[in-house]
């Protein structure tokens, strides 16, 4: 078996502008960050952004690295919408192409499974049809005779997610109260990278979690990075909360006096940055 372990910017290296990047997570909730802070570092630009967004979209809008976003909303949870998303967004930094949560998931499903498209439900009679003109319907071809949204895949160059713990092979495990559907991103992408909080022999990963938390298998998985506080400031349960205080920090600075106080070395230098900020507050 391959040992796929290799450092975040090594990940980033692989991939190339103009790419279609899935994030995983939901809003502000394990999100692979880390990847996000390297992705910054790079000259990556004018991508094609699909996720259910958080910070990673507010960041990289910010910084004008989206062409297009996929996303059925940019949150930060606590607070409800992005404010540099918001801000790139009015400016009309990048092309959006907002979907229900429900449709955007049965896109990824489509694409795990090669498919063109999905009939769904959502979208049927809502704002979503008028917005997304481009988007088409089909009728069933059985006796009920019912009309759906044909949900094109949403198909991935290459694929971030953040887990609580994974193996050198690339199994990755969470151990929080949710999937965040990070498998059908992996799924959905032609490579896929796995951060997380610590990579462990893969006997551990069954001894104190039952096998269904076995959320991503090493058969769709390029690289692993162990990236310890990887999500911050995210949540990342049960390893540790959203940090809130640093979270209100972040939405409040101009992104150009977050991005050089906290976002203009490697990663030992954000964790630097961070734990200043927090003995100035203390």
């Amino acid at each position: 078996m391959s040992d796929k372990t290799m450092t975040a910017d090594e990940a980033v290296s692989r991939l190339a502008s103009g790419m279609t990047l899935g994030i995983g997570g939901w809003g502000s909730r394990r999100k692979p960050m880390a990847l996000v802070r390297a992705l910054l570092r790079s000259g990556i630009t004018d991508l094609t952004v699909v996720s259910y967004g958080g910070p990673d979209v507010g960041m990289l809008a910010a910084a004008g690295r989206i062409r297009r976003l996929v996303a059925p909303f940019a949150t930060l949870d606590s607070i409800p919408l992005e404010p540099h998303f918001r801000a790139a967004r009015e400016r009309g930094a990048f092309e959006l192409t907002e979907i229900d949560e429900a449709m955007f998931m049965w896109g990824l499903r489509a694409a795990t499974h090669r498919l063109p498209f999905l009939p769904v439900r959502a979208g049927i009679g809502s704002d979503v049809m008028r917005v997304n003109p481009g988007l088409r319907t089909v009728t069933s071809p059985y006796d009920d005779g019912e009309t759906f949204v044909a949900m094109p895949a949403l198909r991935l160059d290459a694929a971030f997610v953040h887990v609580n713990r994974a193996d050198r092979r690339g199994n990755g495990q969470y151990l929080g109260p949710d999937p965040y559907f990070d498998d059908l991103f992996c799924e959905a992408a032609d490579t896929a990278y796995v951060s997380c909080e610590r990579i462990v022999d893969t006997a551990e990963l069954t001894k104190e979690a039952p096998p269904q938390t076995l959320l991503v298998g090493r058969h769709v998985v390029t690289g692993v990075i162990e990236a310890p506080n990887g999500a911050h400031f995210t949540s990342c349960a049960p390893d540790y909360g959203r940090d809130e205080a640093f979270q209100k920090t972040y939405a409040a600075m101009p992104w150009e006096d977050f991005a050089e106080r906290f976002l203009s070395g490697d990663e030992s230098a954000y964790r630097s940055a961070v734990r200043a900020w927090e003995k100035e507050g203390s």
